[in-house]
């Protein structure tokens, strides 16, 4: 099951770059710091060099190897406000806008991965999520055949046999309101991100109704929803709706829902909403001593990730690694 080191095994044979848009802060410098004393992921830092330089000497964090990008001295800022105007050329964004806009790390950092310079983004530190996902909406937008970004976290603990435990749940940060059509796109991105971190996903549609035992609208959109992701994605095992002791209980699962796959064994959770889901996973994590990492942001065409504003730095070098590993 996952681990860390498998994640940096594969980074290894294929080492790629992630661009950190907060490139002053302490706990980027030092997540920066031991990402640099490995050899499979590269810190680009966006900012002031001299700055930067100074934050990690006053921090005692040694970023020598980093390569650091100040978007006031960019040798490439012409081709990147050229290729940020045709993006936006809708909006009719002329290049004295771009060049303005380009200047904020948090777009600039963005048009990194989209010029190719770098492979993904970790950023929030100090940005809210808004101004995280706005630019990758923008800028690198949605997988063909998306239509919304979401989100999962990935949640581990050591389980008894000495592996360790990992479920998906999703989405738990994102999108407020699903519909049916975008819970199935949830579905299918979530499964696709547990395969990742060595899941094989068994996905619940998650309700306060098994199999029609509820009724009500959200007991509808749940089952509908599931319907579909059952046909669109034939290969992946998936049931619903299901109260939450149906999904992961064998004993519930066998009077609740005989004979499915899925129910009592699910591994994979898809919530009806962003009430469900970010409580949910906070439960897990605060009674259930879950490891949660994330919000993955889902859906996109290069890996573009969250922070939140009171991670650690360990919690940043563990979201580099797996946002890295989405490359």
């Amino acid at each position: 099951m996952f681990g860390f080191g498998q994640l940096i095994e594969i980074l290894k044979k294929d080492p790629k770059k992630i661009v950190f848009t907060e490139g002053e802060d302490p706990r980027i410098l030092e997540a920066s710091s031991r990402l640099l004393a490995g050899t499979f992921l590269h810190p680009i830092l966006v900012g002031d060099a001299d700055k930067i330089q100074k934050a990690a000497e006053e921090s005692g964090f040694n970023i020598r190897g980093a390569e650091i990008i100040d978007p006031a001295k960019f040798d490439r800022m012409d081709e990147m406000i050229e290729v940020f105007c045709e993006l936006r050329k809708s909006k009719g964004v002329t290049p004295e806008q771009a060049r303005g806009i380009l200047s904020a790390p948090n777009y600039f950092g963005t048009m990194l991965v989209k010029m190719g310079i770098a492979d993904a983004l970790l950023g929030g530190a100090t940005y809210s999520t808004a101004d995280t996902v706005r630019p990758a909406l923008q800028v690198i937008k949605t997988k063909p055949g998306n239509t919304i970004v979401s989100s999962c976290f990935i949640l581990v603990r050591p389980s008894a046999t000495g592996d360790n435990e990992v479920l998906a749940m999703g989405d738990c940060a994102i999108n407020i309101h699903p519909s049916e059509d975008e819970l199935v796109e949830i579905a299918g991105e979530t499964a696709a991100c547990a395969k990742i971190f060595g899941v094989d996903p068994k996905v619940a549609f998650l309700s306060y109704s098994t199999l029609g035992s509820g009724k009500g609208e959200d007991v509808d959109k749940v089952r509908n929803a599931c319907r579909k992701a059952q046909e669109k994605y034939p290969n992946i095992p998936i049931e619903g709706e299901l109260q939450f002791d149906a999904a992961v209980s064998p004993r519930v699962a066998r009077t609740k829902c005989p004979g499915s796959e899925v129910a009592g064994h699910a591994n994979t959770f898809i919530f009806p909403d962003i009430n469900a889901g970010n409580i949910g996973y906070k439960i897990a994590q605060r009674l259930g001593n879950f490891e949660a990492y994330g919000p993955i942001l889902l859906g996109l065409n290069a890996p573009i990730n969250d922070l939140s504003r009171g991670c650690n730095a360990a919690e940043v070098y563990s979201m580099a690694i797996i946002t890295a590993a989405l490359a």
